[in-house]
């Protein structure tokens, strides 16, 4: 009985993790992020419209959650205040809200991921003390996150589309295939700063691009 208790906490925990989409795209220095409005109980939706993105440190900083609305607000609360710490430096502030989040009992019981972006990283954080930059600048979480990925890959390497525009028709696709995503999204976006040059072209192809963050 307790083993059956278990398994059904986990599948629900599961469950609540991915029942939704949240896409991050890294372009020509700029991160967009796109959400869905979609909340499900179960096989239930509850809301049509929540929000699901975030803007931190006074716009510097973008984020998304999939997971508990009060577990993911606590851990942007959290964020804030490393991303103060540390000057608004996001990896910095990352790795430490993962240190955080794997080893302080109460936080360890959150069920949430994020994605944040500050315009030249974005990077997925997860209560295992995961840190991950994806290679390419695209990362998805939630249900819809293989269906957005997929096609924000073949929009950025086959056409100019801008990371707005790239979020904005990937999450469409993964609305259309996930039945715990919806059409109403959240999208909003951060710059690189002023006084840091562009490369040419698509960011993720380039030679100067920052490698991959693990921190397990």
């Amino acid at each position: 009985m307790a083993s059956h208790r278990r398994g059904s906490l986990e599948s629900e925990r599961h469950r609540t993790i991915r029942s939704t989409t949240i896409l991050g795209v890294r372009r020509n220095g700029v991160v967009a992020m796109a959400g869905d409005g979609q909340v499900t109980a179960g096989d239930v939706v509850l809301k049509h419209g929540a929000r699901k993105i975030r803007m931190l440190y006074e716009g510097a900083v973008i984020a998304g959650f999939a997971g508990a609305v009060a577990d993911a607000l606590t851990l942007f609360s959290k964020f804030e205040s490393q991303l103060k710490a540390v000057d608004g430096n996001l990896r910095k502030a990352s790795v430490e809200l993962a240190k955080e989040w794997r080893t302080d009992r109460y936080l360890r019981r959150l069920e949430a991921q994020l994605i944040v972006g500050d315009g030249e990283s974005l990077l997925v954080l997860s209560g295992e003390g995961d840190v991950i930059e994806p290679d390419d600048g695209i990362a998805a979480i939630g249900s819809g996150a293989p269906f957005a990925t997929a096609a924000a890959k073949a929009l950025i390497a086959h056409t100019d589309l801008s990371a707005l525009e790239v979020v904005e028709a990937a999450m469409r696709v993964a609305a259309d295939l996930c039945i715990f995503t919806n059409d109403r999204f959240t999208i909003d976006f951060v710059d690189a700063p002023a006084n840091e040059p562009l490369a040419s072209g698509d960011e993720s192809e380039s030679d100067s691009d920052p490698q991959p963050i693990d921190e397990g």
